[in-house]
């Protein structure tokens, strides 16, 4: 059966008014409204949220899955905030934190495999953070592994050092770039709307930072990607305004190269008393996001917190991007209850999960090229 909008459009007549415009709106590749992704998040039918997502996915990406060899590097889990969605961060002093010194990230720098093409490099803000701090780490990288690309430190680590040390946003980030920094990661953008923030981050990086972060550091020549995190106290107009704000601040700078919705995790954190949303409600909302943001040209189902199953069907609703092998690298989400089994797979199980949804497996560097002639193990 022909799967395509088109065909869709032309056999389903009981389609209602909006849907059919917004419908024809994406078929024409025209921008949808703030009310239009209101509406896909209220009204439309999951069926014809999956089939306008894949449209879109294909018409930017075809049938292509990228994945990635990449290994995290989670420096401390001491943390000046309290955001209270959060598992991962400690305070000094309590069980289970850490930071570690130079010599222990210089080991670890060291066991990272000759295969592996990125490492991402964030954590939990350190009261006693700083730029020459950060400085160190990434020369420490640079030093052992010269070809590797570095996606280090979110805008909200950023923000509290440069606010510390009194530096702009593009002079803290031409150090770090001169250090050998070749782009930034998406966290701590949580949700934009200044209501939900003050009850769940207050301390955190302000929404406007966030973006002016991302927008120095596009200005500067590195590209990032952003974050939304959804599904505790906030609504789909807060979604939508996230997204809204992204995709304005893509028009100006176009550095975002993916968006990864995050879905918060009740365990072990002061926000526990929430259910979480349904794996239904994760797929709608990779669905909106693909056909909302007709400017950032990759979206990611991230694995380790979304599941492995989870991510291999949310490929069919505009997801492009399954992360990459990670090695057991990270514990933000182990912290909120995923088993340690699922943080890390091969590139045969990457190309397995990605073949098995029915799309093409591509290997990719940091930017999305594809790497050619490096044997699958």
């Amino acid at each position: 059966m022909d799967k395509s909008l088109h065909y869709f459009l032309a056999n389903n007549l009981i389609l209602s008014v909006p849907d059919r415009l917004i419908a024809e709106k994406v078929l024409r590749g025209e921008r949808i409204s703030i009310q239009d992704g209101l509406h896909l998040y209220e009204k439309t039918g999951t069926g014809l949220l999956a089939v306008m997502a894949n449209h879109i996915r294909e018409k930017i990406n075809a049938s292509n899955v990228y994945y990635i060899r990449n290994i995290h590097l989670e420096p401390t889990n001491i943390c000046v905030y309290h955001c209270r969605f959060c598992s991962f961060s400690r305070k000094e002093g309590e069980p289970r934190s850490w930071s570690y010194t130079m010599d222990e990230i210089e080991r670890t720098i060291d066991t990272i495999a000759d295969d592996i093409h990125e490492i991402h490099i964030t954590a939990s803000t350190h009261p006693e953070a700083s730029i020459s701090g950060y400085e160190d780490i990434i020369r420490c990288v640079r030093h052992r592994n010269p070809a590797i690309h570095i996606k280090a430190f979110s805008a909200a680590e950023l923000y509290y050092v440069f606010q510390k040390e009194r530096l702009s946003y593009s002079d803290g980030l031409k150090i770090l770039i001169d250090a050998g920094l070749n782009s930034i990661p998406g966290g701590g953008a949580e949700i934009f709307d200044d209501d939900i923030r003050k009850k769940i981050c207050p301390e955190k990086v302000p929404a406007p930072e966030w973006l002016e972060i991302h927008k120095a550091a596009h200005e500067n020549g590195i590209f990032s990607n952003a974050t939304m995190l959804y599904g505790h106290i906030e609504n789909y107009g807060h979604r939508i305004d996230h997204m809204n704000r992204l995709r304005d601040l893509q028009d100006e700078t176009h550095g975002f190269q993916a968006f990864i919705p995050l879905k918060f995790k009740n365990r072990n954190n002061q926000m526990s008393s929430l259910g979480e949303t349904i794996l239904l409600e994760d797929l709608r909302n990779y669905a909106v996001a693909r056909i909302f943001l007709d400017n950032i040209p990759h979206l990611k189902a991230y694995w380790p917190m979304l599941g492995k199953k989870q991510a291999q069907l949310a490929l069919p609703f505009g997801v492009d991007d399954i992360d990459g092998t990670i090695d057991n690298s990270t514990d933000i989400y182990t912290a909120a209850g995923v088993e340690k089994t699922e943080n890390a797979m091969s590139a045969s199980e990457l190309i397995q999960m990605i073949e098995g949804a029915g799309f093409t497996p591509v290997e990719r560097f940091s930017d999305y090229t594809a790497v050619n002639n490096i044997p699958i193990d």
